[in-house]
């Protein structure tokens, strides 16, 4: 699967579940055991707004800290919607994976980055259907190729705090159980 279908099926994966917060449902926990489903929507919201302005060549410096703090007002569905809506259209501008993007551990190829991104939507859609309740199974095509890709990167980043360690799965598990638990989540739970 090439990365844009790859970045299109994860937001849709993590789009259709902000669809199905229920009002009473904003506070609750979730496997991202510091934040509520609030907070994981507003984490993801800040990502994409990132996305636009790192994809046109703006460093981490220039955006600052204006995502900072809770994007979501009183409108979190049509805010994500909106963040969503940008960062697709950066993504899929043309040449827009041809250059560099700077990100918080220096300069990398765009199309890294839009793996990065890949995998923080999907890996969060989970996360968001956990927390609500919903039907946590991800496109196995999505979670296999991300699994692919992002494998041998993850591991880089363990000692950075991104994720916790990995959770021990058997060998002959599915993609989605392998990636779950690959980012320090227990697909079992």
């Amino acid at each position: 699967m090439e990365l844009l279908e790859a970045h299109d099926r994860a937001m849709e994966e993590f789009d259709r579940r902000v669809h199905l917060v229920r009002a009473d449902q904003w506070s609750l926990p979730t496997p991202c055991t510091e934040w509520t489903v609030r907070d994981l929507v507003n984490h993801l919201v800040g990502e994409q707004l990132w996305a636009p302005l790192l994809l046109r060549g703006a460093t981490t410096a220039e955006v600052g800290d204006r995502f900072d703090g809770d994007q979501l007002g009183d409108d979190p569905v049509g805010v994500w919607q909106r963040a969503a809506e940008k960062a697709r259209g950066a993504f899929e501008r043309p040449d827009a994976l041809d250059d560099e993007v700077e990100v918080s551990f220096g300069r990398i190829p765009a199309k890294d980055y839009g793996w990065q991104m890949t995998l923080d939507l999907t890996v969060h859609a989970w996360d968001l259907a956990k927390a609500i309740g919903d039907d946590d199974a991800l496109d196995a095509e999505l979670a296999e190729a991300v699994y692919a890709v992002m494998r041998p990167e993850v591991f880089k980043w363990q000692d950075s705090g991104i994720f916790a360690a990995p959770v021990q799965v058997p060998d002959d598990a599915d993609p989605q159980t392998k990636l779950i638990a690959l980012v320090g989540r227990n697909p079992r739970s």
